[in-house]
């Protein structure tokens, strides 16, 4: 029988024709000394268990994080840079004069009788009047938004996240459809002012009543601007940044060109539903 290396036959004919002991080294002697060789197999056993385990217990969170890939702090801060990238996008894109026409501005102050008070109007031909009107209103509207992109970012930037691993991996708008459930009523009540202020500086509600006041025979007294103009007009840009901000976290998920930082290209470039696999 053999036992390992430092095993050696022993003849001796008053026993069996053939028995192994183990001989060792001098420390070796000492340190295995009154083990037996199914002890030091059982040793070595229960070694190798221990190495395992110790492994496997040391990476659970990052087994935690997807495999040891991704963590959670670096999935929130990947989260919180592509909304920031967003709101820089939608900025730009929306703080462009003439971007709020006409169509868009009068159904979202007066809903119910733009069409009527639009007619109305063109009928005793003050169709360049509210166009000049809208104009102006459309101009307040981009000046609000100029002075809004901070207040994204700060919304963004305070939001705390949960499972930004999740939101990761569930695709799509998901990041911004956290940042609207979770800090959106909050960012809509700190653009008011900002919309209200640029309101009074462009004299909105005034250019409105001169523009009107030959029309109330024909449009009667409902032709006056809702008082909470200014939180509709917040919501109308809020609502139309939250769109941009989708449109360019779905680049980011879906266009290596629009990951241009290495947390983005780290986070957003890897299918982490699918093992990490790197997206292309």
């Amino acid at each position: 029988m053999d036992y390992g290396p430092w095993t050696k036959p022993i003849r001796n004919p008053k026993l069996t024709p053939h028995v192994s002991r183990l001989t060792l080294p001098a420390p070796w002697h000492i340190f295995f000394c009154g083990l037996s060789i199914q002890q030091m197999h059982m040793k070595r056993i229960f070694t190798a268990m221990a190495l395992t385990a110790s492994l496997i217990l040391g990476s659970c969170g990052s087994l935690r994080n997807l495999g040891g890939y991704l963590s959670e702090a670096d999935a929130a801060n990947a989260i919180r840079e592509a909304l920031i990238i967003g709101t820089d996008f939608g900025r730009n894109a929306i703080g462009q004069r003439g971007y709020f026409g006409r169509d868009l501005l009068l159904n979202a102050i007066l809903p119910q009788e733009a069409q009527r008070i639009v007619q109305g109007l063109e009928r005793l031909g003050l169709a360049p009047e509210l166009t000049r009107f809208t104009n102006t209103l459309g101009d307040a509207a981009v000046e609000a938004v100029t002075r809004s992109g901070p207040i994204f970012v700060q919304g963004i930037r305070r939001m705390s996240i949960t499972d930004a691993i999740g939101i990761v991996r569930n695709g799509g708008t998901a990041a911004t459809d956290y940042l609207r459930r979770t800090v959106g009523d909050q960012i809509r009540v700190e653009v008011r002012p900002v919309m209200r202020s640029a309101l009074d500086q462009y004299n909105v509600e005034q250019s409105w009543d001169r523009l009107v006041a030959p029309a109330k025979a024909l449009l009667g007294n409902r032709v006056g601007l809702s008082l909470n103009l200014d939180n509709i007009l917040a919501i109308l840009i809020t609502n139309e940044m939250f769109s941009r901000i989708e449109q360019q976290e779905i680049a980011i998920r879906t266009s290596a060109a629009a990951r241009t930082t290495a947390s983005l290209q780290r986070v957003f470039g890897r299918d982490w539903s699918n093992n990490g696999t790197v997206r292309y």
